[in-house]
């Protein structure tokens, strides 16, 4: 990975830059990669679903009639499950669930999934565009610019620094790309695309992002 293509937002190859850091190469651990991403689909969920059980519905517990003599089916309570508006039996209820992963896993899970982007042609890509040009954001500039490189119906993580709001907003509206924060990185973004995109302007970050998963 020492040579990386730079493209300007005609999509045209302007140079071959060398990325100036070394990428060791781990092992390949699925089990590793798998349990990463598992880890954080399980941390996000808000685990907030909540249904009402029998003691918790607002009704009496009273038996609406008596066991005998009227015909009817016994019933004990309006609150059974049984009945309409009545509560849930075993139904979900609030937790937490949480999983732990070490800062060696996660260093090799996202190794593994470099050296999968670094293996396969046009896995990354770097463009020389700048839209701070522009007295507001462009989302028409922004598309054309993932058009010019033939990444219009592909999957797309863009990698942005915190405080480049400009090209935020003019990539947040267009549904196939993706924007990753620099410092805040994560397995599952990172593997859920076809390609990786990065500006020029944001080389140093790149590279220390990349630097920190040997």
């Amino acid at each position: 990975m020492n040579k990386i293509d730079v493209y300007n937002s005609a999509g045209e190859l302007q140079e071959k830059m060398d990325l100036g850091v070394e990428i060791t190469q781990k092992e390949n651990s699925s089990k590793t990669y798998s349990y990463a991403v598992k880890a954080l689909l399980l941390n996000w969920r808000q685990g907030t679903a909540s249904a009402k059980a029998r003691s918790d519905v607002a009704f009496s517990n009273k038996k609406p009639w008596k066991q005998k003599g009227t015909g009817r089916a016994r019933a004990g309570s309006a609150r059974s499950p049984l009945w309409r508006k009545g509560g849930v039996t075993f139904g979900p209820q609030p937790r937490t669930r949480t999983l732990s992963i070490n800062k060696k896993q996660i260093k090799l899970a996202f190794n593994n999934i470099l050296g999968e982007f670094v293996g396969k042609e046009n896995g990354i890509y770097c463009s020389d565009f700048d839209i701070l040009s522009d007295a507001k954001p462009n989302t028409k500039k922004a598309f054309f610019l993932l058009k010019n490189l033939g990444l219009e119906n592909k999957k797309v993580v863009l990698f942005l620094p915190f405080e480049d709001g400009f090209n935020f907003m003019a990539f947040r509206n267009i549904p196939n790309v993706f924007v990753v924060n620099y410092g805040q990185p994560n397995a599952f973004d990172l593997a859920n695309c076809d390609c990786w995109l990065f500006f020029k302007k944001d080389l140093e970050l790149f590279k220390k992002m990349v630097g920190a998963w040997n």
